[in-house]
């Protein structure tokens, strides 16, 4: 089939695709500029110092300044070790004695119960052994973004 040829393209016309109705998009220097901005942002945001970065060690600040004297990432002390906390069942680890009322909980520990805990444990599980909370939700956050960084050794 032979389809009429279409208007000659001059050097201030629109390219031949979009006279004759299709939505493609004309790259130009505004588009690299914009794409160029966006990885930028996108890298400063997964570099080294980020909010995230900070907030982890804010919050390994706050534990060693008022959790460190029941508890460890490794060791039991009055309270249980903490390294692999984030997804893991409360009440969990078989060689600590838990308070019956936090091992029969079945509150699985997650970012949003462990911020909930930290702000009042009596009210998240009644009859809890621990007695302290953190009464700053910033110091609340950054506590959990850190014990999300301890994972479980393998």
């Amino acid at each position: 089939m032979h389809r009429p040829a279409s208007p000659a393209a001059s050097p201030t016309s629109a390219p031949a695709s979009l006279t004759r109705g299709h939505a493609q998009r004309h790259t130009g220097i505004g588009d690299r500029v914009r794409v160029a901005a966006m990885t930028l942002a996108l890298l400063a945001a997964c570099a080294p110092g980020t909010a995230a970065a900070q907030s982890v060690e804010r919050g390994r600040a706050v534990y060693q300044a008022h959790c460190a004297g029941c508890h460890s990432p490794d060791v039991h002390g009055d309270g249980p070790a903490h390294r692999g906390v984030v997804g893991r069942r409360a009440g969990a680890l078989a060689d600590f004695d838990y308070s019956p009322a936090l091992r029969s909980s079945k509150i699985l520990w997650t970012r949003a119960t462990l911020k909930a805990w930290l702000t009042n444990p009596e009210a998240l599980i009644p009859g809890q052994g621990m007695d302290y909370m953190l009464d700053d939700a910033r110091e609340r956050e950054d506590v959990v973004a850190y014990l999300a960084t301890l994972k479980r050794l393998r």
